[in-house]
């Protein structure tokens, strides 16, 4: 018999480990036979042994009407209005200071270049009143919401309530934990703390003693403090001496906690710098500092503007403060709001750039003549024409 013939009547095959050798003499017609039936049971063995189970089926799972309606997302406004025809509403958590009117004046300024019309309230850092706001917009039913939280966590049920009414939230300088908001534009906290606390720590050539007045009440804010002592982590030989957080409900004053911590350090040396939170405790410190005769006691804030700057001017112990981008916060809200309702995407969390500005940046600062006055700094590109840039 050939090599051929002896390789066509003896066949060799193995599957799934299993091996098995069968050998035939007969007819090549017979054989061929044989080979195609070999050929058929292996192919039925390897689908049973070797493969991966895979489904049985392409078709979609079947749901129920409800289950699908609960998956469907909120329509979109696309198409139902003109920009110049929305309507929003602005719940702002406090107007006393220069940063409150700013987001004011941003919100005003922003929804008159972009469209649409608002209406405004000021809950004067009230938590309970700014909510019963919310509530009271929610029946109003805007196209969106835009909101300043003073207390994060006292107004977060409200602002979950606006959600769950289908009005999409954005939130100006600061978080509100719990609540799906649509956008959050905050300033980076935790660097504008740090920032300011190295300050002080090299003008005090790395030794000394400090005391801090922080704002643990609102998340976002909270984080400068928190920057701060990430900073003092670094520096072993500067002691936080004293130590007082903004009291809410308005009995205790930064005043009259700075004047307690002067009386508990009534020597020169007892107190070298006070880090404060925000830019307003640093002017009623000034004003204690003066009072006492204890000028050498150097101060350092947050938020910036116009007011800020004439004070660093006309105080030499008020070495630095971060400027932030109050007005860039409010108007990119607007300027999302109305990407959303266009049926855009747009991001969950924005931060907007925090301008680190010391007492001698801003000695000799000429401002610009189309510029309305040097609180006009947070207006993108702005800060360039006087040569700042964000440093945090």
């Amino acid at each position: 018999m050939s090599y051929k013939e002896k390789f066509l009547f003896k066949l060799n095959f193995q599957n799934c480990g299993a091996s098995k050798k069968i050998k035939f003499y007969g007819r090549e017609i017979i054989m061929k036979k044989i080979m195609s039936l070999l050929v058929a049971v292996v192919l039925v063995f390897s689908l049973m042994g070797c493969t991966v189970d895979q489904p049985t089926t392409t078709e979609e799972p079947t749901t129920n009407e409800s289950q699908s309606d609960e998956n469907k997302s909120e329509p979109t406004k696309v198409g139902k209005k003109d920009p110049k025809d929305m309507v929003f509403a602005i719940s702002l958590g406090w107007m006393e200071n220069e940063s409150g009117q700013r987001q004011k004046y941003a919100f005003e300024t922003a929804i008159k270049e972009l469209g649409g019309t608002y209406s405004i309230v000021d809950a004067n850092y009230d938590a309970k009143k700014q909510s019963e706001q919310i509530e009271a917009f929610i029946k109003a039913k805007p196209d969106a919401l835009f909101i300043t939280p003073s207390d994060p966590v006292g107004i977060s049920e409200a602002v979950k309530h606006a959600i769950d009414a289908g009005i999409p939230v954005f939130c100006s300088d600061g978080f509100v934990p719990g609540a799906a908001v649509t956008t959050t534009v905050a300033f980076d906290n935790f660097a504008g703390g740090a920032w300011t606390m190295e300050q002080i720590c090299t003008k005090l050539g790395g030794k000394g003693k400090i005391a801090m007045i922080d704002l643990p009440s609102n998340e976002g804010w909270d984080a400068r403090g928190q920057g701060a002592k990430w900073v003092l982590q670094q520096y072993p030989d500067i002691e936080i001496v004293q130590k007082w957080s903004w009291d809410s409900t308005g009995a205790v004053t930064p005043r009259m906690a700075i004047d307690n911590m002067l009386t508990a350090c009534p020597n020169k040396g007892d107190l070298d710098a006070i880090w404060c939170a925000w830019d307003g405790a640093v002017f009623e410190g000034i004003q204690a500092v003066k009072a006492a005769g204890r000028e050498e006691i150097l101060f350092t804030g947050s938020d910036g503007g116009e007011h800020c700057f004439e004070v660093m001017k006309q105080s030499p112990n008020f070495i630095g403060t971060v400027g932030e981008s109050v007005y860039t916060m409010a108007y990119q809200c607007v300027f999302y709001a109305h990407q959303y309702l266009r049926g855009e995407a747009v991001p969950r969390v924005v931060m907007a750039p925090g301008i680190g500005i010391t007492r001698d940046m801003i000695m000799n600062v000429k401002v610009p003549e189309d510029w309305n006055g040097i609180g006009d700094y947070d207006i993108p590109g702005n800060f360039k024409k006087i040569n700042w840039v964000p440093t945090i």
